[in-house]
């Protein structure tokens, strides 16, 4: 369901500095843009601190949107996109992909009543479901296009998880009774709202697991291995897994132990 982030190298600034326009989906925790156009999340937090390692390299930010981030890439207006999962829609591009980077799972939320347990996400087709329009999930087979959906699902889009997870609260069946919200996103939710453990029914099983990595377009100006370079001081020195566990996402199982820059 990345954020997530997309990034252009465009032509040197200066002489000796490179100026990359980083492109940014809603997709919390791992990104979103802030009320002045900024970064947000992890992916805010990194840029800094790629900032910080490669003084001469800088960033800027281009918003984008879950189903617009395709168009954006056919028309050649970015180059690289971070945190994404090449299953959502990717494998069919001539795209260059990095390692998986970033880990994490979605998974279905409902409204806690007496006698409901977690067999209630056992057949969706029988439920009436709120989702982030453009975002993929398992249960769709990964299907994007609102009107196929709306053909096999009793459905709802939306753009924000903190919606749709009000809509459950809500208790109004008719219009929501599950909702896929990322494990991180639910995490941060409940620290703010620890009254919701008693309130939210939370599956047993994911939706999906996703393992998101870095991908390029082929002959772009920025291949996924040069972003591996640059990410590279930050694995080095531990900075990487932090910035990570602060925002309650995971690294993929043997990504410190086995990561070597390009």
């Amino acid at each position: 369901m990345l954020t997530a982030a997309i990034v252009l190298a465009t032509a040197p600034v200066h002489a000796n500095e490179t100026e990359i326009t980083v492109g940014v989906y809603h997709f919390p925790p791992v990104a979103g843009v802030g009320n002045s156009g900024e970064a947000t999340g992890l992916l805010g937090d990194l840029l800094k601190e790629l900032e910080q390692a490669h003084p001469t390299v800088s960033f800027r930010v281009f918003h984008t949107s879950p189903k617009r981030r395709y168009l954006d890439f056919d028309a050649g207006l970015y180059d690289v996109i971070f945190f994404e999962s090449p299953d959502w829609g990717w494998t069919e591009k001539e795209v260059d992909i990095s390692r998986p980077i970033l880990a994490d799972e979605e998974l279905y939320v409902a409204l806690k009543k007496p006698g409901r347990d977690s067999s209630f996400f056992d057949d969706l087709h029988s439920r009436s479901i709120v989702a982030i329009s453009g975002y993929h999930y398992g249960f769709t087979g990964f299907e994007t296009d609102n009107s196929v959906l709306e053909q096999t699902f009793d459905i709802e889009f939306s753009d924000s998880h903190s919606r749709n997870i009000n809509l459950i609260k809500a208790d109004r069946p008719s219009v929501a009774e599950v909702a896929i919200v990322s494990y991180s996103y639910l995490q941060r939710h409940l620290a703010r709202h620890p009254e919701d453990w008693d309130t939210l029914l939370i599956s047993n099983e994911p939706d999906q697991r996703y393992r998101l990595s870095i991908i390029a377009q082929k002959g772009g100006a920025a291949t996924a291995d040069e972003m591996l370079r640059l990410l590279a001081p930050l694995v080095d020195n531990g900075r990487y897994r932090q910035l990570v566990e602060k925002w309650g996402l995971q690294l993929p199982a043997g990504f410190l132990t086995g990561f070597k820059a390009p």
